[in-house]
């Protein structure tokens, strides 16, 4: 099963961190990194807000549980966002590629 990771970071440097790591151990096919979210959130009993970068990793489900052990190894969070949805289609080369390219 092909999957969609989110994940966000504290900043573009941790970001591109996470990212290439992923890239580089062959978890991820592609890992879009959007700047800038405006994120709201619960934290300690309070509403926290913090500008964060998202990443958008596309994946398999078989290697998720690497891709939150590297992912928790290298980020700043203490619990840090890490949730995988399904691809439920998609165009068949693209997700070949993504077969191809993860190992």
């Amino acid at each position: 099963m092909h999957i969609i990771i989110f994940v966000t970071a504290a900043n573009k440097k941790e970001a591109k961190i996470i990212a290439e790591s992923l890239i580089r151990e062959k978890l991820a096919a592609c890992v879009n990194i959007v700047a800038k979210v405006d994120s709201l959130f619960w934290w300690k009993q309070s509403i926290e807000r913090a500008a964060e970068i998202l990443l958008i990793i596309k994946s398999r489900r078989d290697k998720f549980s690497r891709i939150v052990k590297l992912v928790k190894k290298l980020h700043s969070y203490q619990v840090p966002e890490i949730i995988a949805l399904p691809i439920i289609a998609g165009e068949k080369k693209y997700l070949r590629w993504i077969d191809a390219t993860v190992r």
